[in-house]
């Protein structure tokens, strides 16, 4: 197979009539282009012949043990020979016989080109509502918000890419989050993207789909959150420690008065229990990160670098143990005044400033402490980093 530019990608979908018309389609097309290509078909277990059928039209099948939409795909993507890439779904609902906008854009050196199935129509009946004017239109602008990414049709099927950014990419999903994975992959690892108009038809299958609008939507919008851990954890868990931090110490001082309104240490202690909670997501947040990292789904960060190789387990450990230390402090002086009282009935009120401050350091030290040891955990050296 040397000599190969091109491999046409399509996942087998237990469809043997849709399959059967996307890959005559497909070599149409081929024969048109004069391209050196082939088709591939990634099968995942179908039972209904399409494999003697994809190979009676010249096409390779490649068999998948794994199951699921993205294993089918990666496994596909591993066995091209192209060093070129388009894959779509082999319901007929893309048209595989319109593919030069792809590979023009493949030859101007972009490395991930998406199909935008609103600049080149959708035909009546080829998707849900739900899906065109929900589903689709919010997932692309939250991907676009949190990833910058320029494509503005996030999850359209119809795309093509390089060999060698599909291995950069190093992709580890395998459902139907594969699609999303490899956008925001090409967007953080800074790759060339361009998007072209593609059509989207009705599919002929003969059964309904598999996908299940909200179930797919909120797994997609899981997957995005879960990439993003700097949007999930640390900005919203940095903006509550800081609102909670101000008001916390202004509390410790004293009650505050707002017109008619008095803030006491009821209050103090929501505000406690803020800033820890604060303090708690962006540590999660960074642990998160790190972990993402180290399994090769997120984008190395120059600062989780350095945190990476500084002595983060004792520099962190050892603060962690100073501040639930000096938590102690003031439960101790608390204890010493409940004693001067004979250790009888208090005033309500009294000591809790004492006594909230004594948790909160405890709290945040601890926090600190075993983010320092899983930081620990994930920053050692592993087979594959080693040179």
């Amino acid at each position: 197979m040397a000599g190969i530019q091109l491999t046409i990608l399509m996942p087998c979908l237990n469809e043997a009539e849709t399959l059967g018309i996307c890959i005559e389609k497909a070599n149409r097309w081929i024969k048109q282009s004069g391209i050196e290509a082939e088709v591939l078909i990634a099968d995942n277990g179908s039972t209904d012949g399409s494999q003697d059928i994809a190979r009676s039209l010249g096409a390779r099948v490649v068999p998948v043990k794994e199951r699921g939409y993205g294993a089918a795909l990666f496994r596909g993507s591993v066995e091209a020979a192209g060093k070129w890439i388009i894959m779509g779904d082999s319901d007929d609902s893309y048209d595989f016989s319109r593919l030069d906008a792809f590979v023009e854009k493949l030859g101007e050196g972009y490395e991930l080109v998406m199909g935008n199935r609103f600049r080149g129509g959708i035909a009546p009946g080829a998707m849900p509502w739900k899906n065109r004017y929900i589903g689709n239109p919010v997932l692309t602008w939250i991907g676009r918000l949190l990833f910058h990414c320029p494509a503005q049709d996030f999850h359209c099927g119809l795309r093509a890419f390089t060999k060698d950014a599909f291995l950069r990419m190093d992709l580890r999903t395998t459902g139907m989050e594969y699609a999303s994975e490899m956008v925001i992959k090409a967007n953080l690892f800074g790759m060339k993207i361009a998007e072209v108009p593609t059509t989207l038809s009705k599919d002929g299958r003969s059964r309904p789909p598999h996908l299940r609008p909200w179930r797919d939507g909120w797994r997609h919008l899981r997957f995005m959150l879960l990439f993003c851990p700097r949007w999930l954890f640390i900005i919203p868990g940095l903006v509550l420690s800081a609102v909670s931090l101000v008001a916390y110490f202004a509390l410790l001082l004293g009650p505050i008065k707002a017109g008619a309104v008095t803030f006491d240490v009821h209050t103090l202690f929501f505000a406690g229990t803020g800033l820890v909670l604060g303090y708690l997501a962006v540590s999660i947040g960074i642990v998160i990160q790190m972990f993402g990292i180290r399994e090769g789904l997120l984008q190395k960060y120059a600062v989780l670098e350095r945190l990476r190789k500084s002595p983060v387990l004792e520099l962190g450990g050892a603060s962690g143990l100073l501040l639930a230390l000096a938590g102690l402090i003031p439960g101790f002086l608390a204890l010493s005044e409940w004693g001067a009282a004979g250790f009888g009935a208090l005033t309500p009120g009294d000591l809790l400033r004492q006594i909230s401050l004594s948790m909160v350091l405890m709290l945040v030290g601890g926090i600190t402490l075993m983010t320092s040891l899983i930081i620990g955990f994930l920053t050692l050296p592993t087979k594959g980093e080693r040179t």
